[in-house]
């Protein structure tokens, strides 16, 4: 063991059936007020929240709330500080997808911070460095996707034609807590199992490959991946009835939030960026409607100029994981990868690029806006008419 590698800070991770009981008690370390940043629909309908709702009355814990609907931006994040910043919160709890993950995150960095998000965000504005402090925060996901509870990154959108995908990222904004509660997916719809399955599916296989992968995440990598073979189709087919299942997603995207954290992403997540940002595409369903096309691209290319890149046997390795058989020959394993990729997009109805309003006149602006962090440890470096064909193999 003779690789060198540093890993980034984590949550305290609770995971577990029935973890969201646990959070009243948390919260009463932390004093009063708190703020809840949720989603407008499936959790606050549920009884999940009555009974959160209940404990914290019951003990005399003062709390605000606010609810998000759709992605993050900017404006939103700076006009709730704006009202909240005056009431001096203990702690911040998002509880719902990765965008009220994100949101929570950012708003957590900035309620004692009198500074608009747009300073912070790369590649936008100043990019000033931030210095805190940050209220504490809590994360509790409702549904198993991008594992932003286990990152560092709030990712904020501006849509639109000059819109932008971009991080708000830092240290001090690691979650205190990461409370993954498998019972919390049973509500999920079937499409949103697809896109944020395939996201965590994607997150996984883009840090494996990574150029910066490295002895700790290749091994949560590989779990995960496991994972994601028994859980994903059979939660997918079933729902809520397949607790196994979602125990198994919850697990698999919790692990590539850590992965994706540490060693970073590729081609998929580069694309993801400008696709979300210049088009109402949710980011998981951008990123399973491409991770077949990407990691074909991505092959071919290392056995044309880069046949020795480390990359070709992990692919391979991933082959034989989520295809659970052996295969007699590399290029058998990564037919049998690419095949099976194309299957569960298929399977799991993830619409086209055209499907999502995509024409090939899109394809500049698009590429001219990917080579961003995920881009830069992608294993291979692609030119630009390589990933034109692989948005045009999408379309």
């Amino acid at each position: 063991m003779n690789t060198a590698f540093s890993i980034a800070g984590l949550p305290q991770i609770h995971f577990g059936s029935g973890v969201l009981t646990t959070l009243p008690g948390l919260i009463e370390d932390y004093a009063s007020p708190v703020l809840f940043i949720t989603g407008r629909n499936s959790f606050v309908q549920s009884l999940a929240w009555q009974n959160l709702l209940h404990e914290m009355d019951s003990r005399a814990i003062d709390y605000g709330h606010c609810q998000l609907s759709g992605e993050p931006s900017p404006v939103w994040i700076d006009e709730i500080v704006r009202v909240h910043r005056d009431i001096h919160y203990t702690v911040v709890i998002g509880i719902g997808g990765g965008s009220v993950m994100d949101a929570a995150k950012a708003i957590a960095g900035l309620l004692k911070v009198e500074r608009s998000v747009m300073d912070y965000l790369e590649g936008v504005g100043p990019e000033l460095e931030y210095a805190g402090p940050a209220v504490p925060f809590i994360a509790v996901p409702t549904t198993a996707g991008t594992g932003s509870e286990a990152t560092r990154n709030a990712v904020l959108s501006l849509h639109g034609e000059s819109g932008f995908k971009k991080s708000f990222r830092h240290e001090k904004l690691v979650a205190d807590y990461a409370l993954v509660d498998p019972d919390l997916l049973a509500t999920c719809p079937p499409e949103l199992i697809a896109a944020n399955g395939m996201d965590a599916l994607t997150q996984l296989l883009e840090s494996y490959v990574s150029i910066k992968a490295n002895p700790f995440t290749d091994a949560l990598a590989v779990s995960g991946l496991k994972a994601v073979k028994a859980g994903l189709l059979p939660w997918y087919k079933n729902g809520g009835l397949e607790k196994t299942a979602m125990g198994n997603m919850a697990y698999a995207a919790l692990l590539s939030g850590i992965t994706l954290a540490q060693v970073g992403l590729g081609v998929v997540h580069g694309l993801a960026a400008p696709l979300g940002a210049f088009f109402p595409i949710p980011h998981g369903v951008a990123c399973g409607t491409l991770v077949a096309c990407a990691t074909e691209i991505n092959i071919r290319a290392m056995q044309e100029s880069e046949p020795n890149n480390r990359a070709l046997a992990r692919y391979a390795e991933v082959a034989e994981i989520l295809c659970a058989c052996h295969f007699a020959s590399p290029s058998l394993a990564f037919d049998g990868l690419i095949q099976l990729l194309r299957h569960w997009t298929e399977q799991m109805k993830l619409p086209t690029l055209s499907q999502l309003g995509i024409k090939d006149s899109d394809f500049e602006r698009i590429i001219a806006n990917c080579r961003g962090s995920s881009m830069k440890t992608n294993p291979i470096v692609l030119s630009d008419s390589q990933i034109k064909n692989l948005l045009r193999a999408r379309l």
